[in-house]
């Protein structure tokens, strides 16, 4: 079995990532009421860095987890049950699910229409699918030396993920039938370096590999009080009547 898997990103960077959404995730899943389900799906759990914190918000329910990387699934001890699977194709009755959980899952899914009736199909009625999804293309940068929108919408599309997913999101959940609540990230923080080794793990050309470094070599050289990298997130509770 191979060390990694390129269809994700390092597991360190995505539990910078995971940590980094962690007081937003942790007041949409209490605004889901996730303390009083019964069945909790993590939908793309990937290396399973949200599974302990739904368990435990789930203390009276069980939780399974499910991605479609092997590597990832067999890369930690999860004592929850987890499924190789397509998030387009779950392997699931109808109405088996009382709350369902994804971050960053439809940014690479694809397909999203067959997703979105998945997750409905699966829902039970007056469930739940609380949502973390990025806008890339509504990335805020300054200075403007530091701007890497166009470096991030170009990688994204060539490794077949959707920039623009978060800003879909809300009107197409709702033509499937869904009652949808939408926040955004509501702090600003200061930029973190990582940020440019997320774009680095995507395929970019040498000429964008040139012009990233010296975007890192001067960020190096100003103070984070002095800029501002803000991804737009959109948190969405979307709930099935």
């Amino acid at each position: 079995m191979p060390n990694v898997d390129p269809s994700l990103p390092s597991a360190d960077l995505l539990k910078l990532q995971a940590d980094w959404l962690a007081d937003a995730r942790a007041r949409l899943l209490r605004n889901a009421e996730i303390g009083k389900r019964n069945r909790v799906l993590d939908l793309g759990c990937g290396y399973g860095l949200v599974i302990p914190e739904l368990k435990r918000r789930c203390s009276n329910g069980s939780v399974i987890g499910l991605d479609r990387s092997l590597y990832a699934l067999s890369s930690f001890v999860a004592d929850v049950p987890v499924i190789c699977a397509d998030v387009a194709k779950l392997p699931f009755y109808t109405h088996t699910y009382d709350l369902v959980f994804s971050q960053n899952v439809l940014l690479w899914a694809g397909r999203l229409n067959e997703v979105i009736r998945e997750v409905l199909r699966v829902l039970q009625r007056n469930g739940t699918w609380v949502l973390f999804e990025p806008d890339y293309g509504g990335m805020m940068e300054y200075p403007s030396e530091l701007q890497t929108v166009d470096l991030w919408v170009r990688a994204l599309h060539r490794a077949g993920a959707d920039p623009y997913v978060g800003r879909k999101l809300p009107a197409m959940l709702s033509a499937a039938g869904f009652m949808v609540r939408v926040e955004l990230i509501p702090r600003l923080f200061f930029p973190q370096a990582a940020r440019f080794d997320f774009l680095e793990e995507l395929p970019l050309l040498p000429d964008e590999r040139e012009q990233l470094s010296h975007m890192k070599d001067l960020a190096q050289e100003i103070l984070p009080s002095q800029q501002v990298a803000h991804l737009p997130y959109f948190l969405i509770i979307a709930d099935r009547s």
